[in-house]
């Protein structure tokens, strides 16, 4: 298949994980009714394009001038990119466990992002996904035999919420409050199920390396600058951090394992 194809094709579900990120929070069907401007205005086809759309209207909605929140666009174009990466590394049957782990991780993070909350229904659904598909495709565990796989995605799921639950134990006893939430758990478990317990250790190193190193300028800022014109937020979404670390593990494992071992 052309690449450009894929990438088109990871727009559009782009798109639709947009839709998701937007409903599910507010417990609206992810199918029905179809794209509305917050206006109420019903959104005909060819302005709904995945990408292009966004940047013809230059993030303004024609009906009312309302403005299009740019999540839209940057997850289109995070799932497009993604759709591409895995289509280069993988074979068709891994290239679609690589697409539904990523796309699931997408959504999640961004709810996250947004409303600091962890739908457990979609994890849970995501832990039953990544487990079949470790049964269905053991060669996306690296695996040629069936049991082997699935062995390796119940232990990734039970490895990965392990660990973060003592971290979250420690971290809960060192600050005398929830260091780490019960969905992050959940989705960490999720993450096992799908990448094992490598790719389990790799989205925790990376996660926590990636949020220190953006994290730790900020708090040094604080201490810089007076308080009441830099607040810190009390509480920042970790989910995210997680998503990068596991999709990079995806994306590439081989050089991410040797690091470890």
């Amino acid at each position: 298949m052309d690449l450009a194809f894929i990438f088109t094709i990871g727009a559009c579900v782009g798109s639709f994980l947009g839709v998701c990120v937007c409903r599910i929070p507010e417990g609206k069907s992810i199918i029905f009714p179809r794209s509305r401007c917050e206006c109420g205005a019903a959104i005909p086809f060819w302005l709904n394009i995945p990408l292009v759309s966004w940047l013809c209207l230059r993030g303004k909605a024609r009906c009312c001038g309302r403005q299009i929140p740019a999540r839209y666009f940057i997850i289109e174009l995070l799932t497009a990119t993604l759709f591409a990466g895995l289509y280069l590394s993988y074979s068709l049957p891994n290239f679609i466990v690589g697409t539904i782990f990523c796309s699931l991780l997408l959504v999640v993070a961004f709810i996250d992002i947004a409303t600091m909350e962890v739908y457990e229904a979609m994890v849970i659904g995501g832990i039953c996904i990544g487990l079949v598909a470790s049964w269905l495709v053991p060669g996306w565990q690296g695996e040629q035999f069936r049991f082997e796989s699935m062995l390796k995605g119940v232990f990734g799921m039970c490895f990965g919420s392990g660990l973060i639950f003592w971290i979250a134990v420690l971290g809960e006893m060192a600050f005398r409050r929830e260091a780490i939430g019960t969905g992050d758990i959940k989705v960490i478990g999720m993450i096992g199920a799908f990448i094992g317990w490598k790719g389990c250790l790799w989205a925790i190193f990376g996660g926590c390396l990636l949020s220190a190193t953006i994290l730790l300028p900020v708090l040094l800022g604080a201490k810089i600058i007076k308080k009441e014109k830099f607040k810190l937020p009390r509480e920042v979404p970790f989910i995210p951090f997680l998503a990068v670390g596991s999709i990079a593990y995806v994306l590439f494992p081989q050089t991410l394992t040797n690091i470890f071992f």
